[in-house]
């Protein structure tokens, strides 16, 4: 497996726990503040991963 396919599956798990964190929300409160900046840290990780991932296999 090369390091493009690597980056292009943790990529894939990221994106996965970004939106875990976003649906576990509380049924009265909502989503928290630092549940939200969690889920965006993901997904930005996830979105360079990802994009690093293509760049490499092109």
């Amino acid at each position: 497996m090369n390091s493009g396919l690597a980056l292009l599956l943790l990529g894939g798990f990221l994106l996965g726990g970004a939106w875990s964190i976003w649906r576990a929300d509380s049924d009265t409160d909502g989503r928290t503040g630092p549940q939200v900046v969690f889920a965006l840290i993901l997904l930005v990780a996830a979105l360079l991963a990802s994009a690093s991932g293509i760049l490499r296999m092109v």
